[in-house]
């Protein structure tokens, strides 16, 4: 999973950041909060610029998060990656071929302990925990879970990047465009 290389992942949540993101020189970003119908312009520019999609399904509006729509966006865009809070979408990207990335909300006690036998079911490549500025959960999460966690929401400066890393985050994902331009891989 290359994407892991990157220290960060360009979160893509308005569709004006798209352009600045295909001239850049990251090869992997997420894409969150756009309309069903931007998908088919920004495939085609990832495409041409070889640029690789993380879409967040649960957040396309004008499309129900679940498994008919994760099967129809797999066959129609083949993004590199589905993020989804929900099992099925989970389930039904690892059957087409996708990595997957199940997003967890931690709260409290009580949502480590669901997260971590929903984890145990679905199976997924990789972890986005939120809130991902807390060093301690990450921590723990990576050893109770044992899989890959990408640290998001609420990171937007270099120390918190730094302290989600050094927690044991493989990557982070932020629409921060100073982390964009700060992280930005040499050519």
């Amino acid at each position: 999973m290359d994407f892991t290389k990157q220290t960060i992942i360009p979160v893509i949540g308005n569709m004006k950041d798209v352009d600045s993101i295909m001239t850049s020189n990251y090869e992997y970003y997420a894409v969150l909060n756009a309309h069903i119908s931007r998908l088919k312009p920004i495939f085609k520019l990832a495409s041409q610029y070889e640029k690789k999609i993380l879409i967040d399904i649960d957040l396309i509006k004008g499309l129900k998060a679940d498994e008919f729509a994760t099967e129809y966006i797999c066959q129609e865009f083949k993004p590199y990656g589905i993020i989804s809070t929900k099992p099925a979408v989970i389930e039904r990207a690892k059957q087409k071929g996708a990595v997957t990335i199940q997003r967890i909300f931690l709260l409290d006690t009580n949502s480590m302990e669901k997260s971590s036998k929903l984890i145990q079911r679905t199976d997924p490549d990789f972890l986005e925990l939120l809130p991902g500025l807390v060093p301690k959960l990450i921590k723990q999460f990576c050893q109770q879970t044992e899989k890959p966690i990408i640290a998001s929401g609420f990171i937007e400066t270099v120390e918190e990047v730094e302290q989600a890393i050094n927690a044991g985050a493989i990557t982070i994902t932020t629409s921060s465009k100073n982390l964009w331009e700060y992280y930005e891989p040499q050519e």
